[in-house]
């Protein structure tokens, strides 16, 4: 069995809409109640959720944006790197790791309502890595565009948009 076989068995992980593995590990009894929300909440959210997310190489996290920020712990294998565009269209990146002379970080925060995708850095690799969203990650807060769609509301990104999407 390989080691990417060996983490999705034993952690019980099922694949993600925009690619990799997952597994919820944490969803707070508390919630926030919708009054307390920004308005563009619909209902309550718990306070906080906390996953497993496991990338390989094979593949990429799509571009996608939730409404919260997203804190990335990296646990295991490869660097990962983060591509991330700004609702104003600003670009960034970041490598999660654990090599930090070489300026990888063990943990990142991508602001809510950026869009975002990642890949796993090592040819024939995995990037086991964790992630904490507050108040707490609810499907009805995810977006995963399509590429014509982000493309035209962000040209200057093409390549970088056409590289991280799979829904033409």
């Amino acid at each position: 069995m390989s080691k990417i076989e060996e983490l999705i068995k034993k952690f019980e992980l099922s694949p993600h809409p925009e690619g990799g593995y997952f597994k919820e590990t944490y969803r707070s009894t508390g919630a926030i109640e919708h009054v307390a929300l920004p308005t563009e909440y619909e209902g309550k959210r718990n306070y906080s959720t906390c996953i497993y997310f496991l990338l390989t190489s094979d593949t990429f996290s799509a571009f996608h944006k939730i409404k919260q920020d997203e804190i990335w712990h990296f646990y295991d294998g490869s660097p990962i790197k983060l591509y991330m565009i700004s609702e104003e269209g600003e670009y960034s990146e970041q490598i999660i790791g654990n090599n930090f002379s070489k300026g990888e970080v063990p943990q990142f925060v991508v602001p809510g309502n950026h869009w975002f995708a990642a890949k796993t850095l090592n040819k024939n690799e995995y990037s086991f890595v964790g992630c904490t969203v507050s108040p707490g990650f609810d499907f009805d807060d995810f977006i995963l565009p399509n590429r014509l769609e982000l493309i035209q509301k962000f040209p200057e990104h093409k390549d970088l948009i056409t590289q991280f999407t799979r829904i033409k």
